[in-house]
Protein backbone atom coordinates (compact mmCIF):
# COMPACT_ATOMS: atom_id res chain seq x y z
CA UNK A 1 0.00 0.00 0.00
CA UNK A 2 1.63 3.28 -1.00
CA UNK A 3 1.47 6.38 1.91
CA UNK A 4 0.06 9.38 0.85
CA UNK A 5 1.47 12.66 2.64
CA UNK A 6 -0.60 13.99 5.03
CA UNK A 7 -0.79 16.51 7.67
CA UNK A 8 -2.79 17.34 10.54
CA UNK A 9 -5.78 20.03 11.07
CA UNK A 10 -7.34 20.35 14.48
CA UNK A 11 -10.58 21.41 14.87
CA UNK A 12 -12.90 22.00 17.72
CA UNK A 13 -16.53 20.66 18.03
CA UNK A 14 -19.45 20.88 20.55
CA UNK A 15 -18.87 17.74 22.77
CA UNK A 16 -22.65 16.34 22.36
CA UNK A 17 -21.50 16.09 18.64
CA UNK A 18 -18.46 14.66 19.52
CA UNK A 19 -19.78 12.14 22.04
CA UNK A 20 -22.48 11.05 19.42
CA UNK A 21 -19.96 10.49 16.28
CA UNK A 22 -17.75 8.36 19.14
CA UNK A 23 -20.82 6.08 19.96
CA UNK A 24 -22.02 5.98 16.16
CA UNK A 25 -18.42 4.99 15.38
CA UNK A 26 -18.21 7.90 12.68
CA UNK A 27 -14.86 7.70 10.85
CA UNK A 28 -14.53 11.80 11.38
CA UNK A 29 -10.95 11.55 9.53
CA UNK A 30 -13.09 10.00 6.32
CA UNK A 31 -16.05 12.59 6.43
CA UNK A 32 -13.84 15.39 7.04
CA UNK A 33 -11.46 14.73 3.63
CA UNK A 34 -14.70 13.88 1.60
CA UNK A 35 -16.25 17.13 2.98
CA UNK A 36 -12.68 19.06 2.38
CA UNK A 37 -12.68 17.90 -1.20
CA UNK A 38 -15.99 18.52 -2.06
CA UNK A 39 -15.79 22.31 -0.79
CA UNK A 40 -12.75 22.54 -2.95
CA UNK A 41 -14.29 21.29 -6.25
CA UNK A 42 -17.11 23.55 -5.00
CA UNK A 43 -15.05 26.71 -4.74
CA UNK A 44 -12.66 25.65 -7.77
CA UNK A 45 -15.98 25.85 -10.04
CA UNK A 46 -17.17 28.78 -8.66
CA UNK A 47 -14.00 30.54 -9.23
CA UNK A 48 -13.53 29.18 -12.95
CA UNK A 49 -16.98 30.26 -13.28
CA UNK A 50 -16.43 33.81 -12.31
CA UNK A 51 -13.06 33.70 -14.83
CA UNK A 52 -15.29 33.13 -17.65
CA UNK A 53 -17.97 35.90 -16.87
CA UNK A 54 -14.85 38.32 -16.84
CA UNK A 55 -13.35 37.07 -19.41
CA UNK A 56 -17.34 36.82 -21.94
CA UNK A 57 -17.66 40.68 -20.24
CA UNK A 58 -14.48 41.79 -20.94
CA UNK A 59 -14.68 40.34 -24.68
CA UNK A 60 -18.57 41.59 -25.13
CA UNK A 61 -19.31 38.00 -25.81
CA UNK A 62 -22.31 36.59 -23.57
CA UNK A 63 -22.53 32.31 -22.54
CA UNK A 64 -24.97 31.73 -24.73
CA UNK A 65 -22.92 33.07 -27.84
CA UNK A 66 -19.44 31.53 -26.24
CA UNK A 67 -20.76 28.11 -25.38
CA UNK A 68 -22.46 27.61 -29.02
CA UNK A 69 -18.98 28.47 -30.29
CA UNK A 70 -17.52 25.96 -28.01
CA UNK A 71 -20.03 23.26 -29.45
CA UNK A 72 -19.23 24.24 -32.89
CA UNK A 73 -15.76 23.94 -32.64
CA UNK A 74 -16.31 20.41 -31.16
CA UNK A 75 -18.25 19.77 -34.13
CA UNK A 76 -15.23 20.42 -36.64
CA UNK A 77 -12.94 18.17 -34.84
Amino acid sequence: MVQVPSDVISVRVRRGLREEVAKLGIDVREVIERALEEEVRRVKRERFRTLVEEALRSMDVDVEEWASAVKESRLER
